[in-house]
């Protein structure tokens, strides 16, 4: 199933469930919960991120030939970093490259999103899918010049500027994706592709991800992980391709769908 949240005719947030034919049917009750799908058709005003969550954990390095092209070694444990739900932006509305605390060198990167439907902690990996809500696009934005040069060291001020963290177009449900490690990504600049890479390239598959997030760490309904970026990122161009205004970006994996988002600018306050 594949579920989109969204704005009705009354400005209210609703879950729907978007059917073959792009009909979208109201969804009553808790997602993480009890929750059925109604004979009742939304009018969906506007698409926004299919959900907002209650924490972002990020994976860095976590496909081999995305290692090979930075240079850097394959880690021996997952690279984490957080993002803040500030960041999360809605498909169709624009990456702003900021200003106040300038960047030059906003890159893309387009990721598989688990997100967590169950609260779990110290998980195996045996049962580590049992957690998983479904999946969605999602684009780890990147100012390369904060999270490499001015960030004291630490990736977050780089990666979790407002608007740094697109999701969507919905949730695919796990029961549609019975192994999120074959899957193919792609990212699309101004109808250029500039990533394509397979989810079986991670060097930590997701139930692997899962069980070392959740090891003495509780992670509750409505928690992201951003799985990691293929090759082909702006930073590993010659030279960097880094993100202008009036670009479009777009973040496509099988099954789930299609994540589109315009470069914009940070206003001037």
């Amino acid at each position: 199933m594949r579920i989109i949240r969204h704005q009705d005719e009354a400005g209210q947030i609703c879950y729907s469930a978007q059917q073959s034919d792009g009909v979208a049917l109201r969804i009553d009750g808790e997602i993480f919960g009890k929750y059925e799908v109604t004979n009742t058709v939304s009018q969906v005003v506007k698409l926004l991120a299919p959900i907002a969550p209650a924490a972002i954990w990020c994976i860095g390095l976590n496909y081999r030939r995305h290692a090979e092209e930075t240079g850097i070694p394959l880690p021996e444990f997952p690279v984490v970093f957080a993002k803040g739900p500030n960041s999360v932006q809605n498909p169709e509305d624009p990456i702003l490259v900021p200003t106040r605390l300038k960047s030059d060198e906003v890159d893309y990167e387009g990721e598989l999103v688990v997100v967590i439907g169950k609260t779990c902690k110290n998980v195996s990996r045996q049962f580590a899918l049992d957690y998983v809500f479904g999946y969605c696009c999602g684009n780890d934005v990147s100012a390369r010049d904060w999270q490499l040069k001015k960030g004291g060291s630490q990736w977050c001020r780089g990666k979790t500027f407002d608007t740094f963290a697109p999701l969507g177009p919905c949730i695919t449900t796990k029961d549609e994706i019975p192994n999120p490690n074959n899957l193919r990504l792609q990212t699309i600049l101004n109808h250029e592709v500039v990533q394509d890479g397979n989810t079986n390239d991670m060097i930590f598959d997701v139930p692997s991800l899962i069980e070392f997030l959740s090891g003495s760490t509780t992670l509750v309904p409505g928690t992201l992980i951003f799985t990691g970026t293929p090759p082909g990122v702006g930073m590993a161009q010659r030279p960097p391709r880094w993100l202008k205004p009036g670009e479009t970006v777009t973040v496509v994996i099988e099954t789930i769908g299609a994540l589109n988002n315009p470069v914009g600018v940070e206003p001037a306050n």
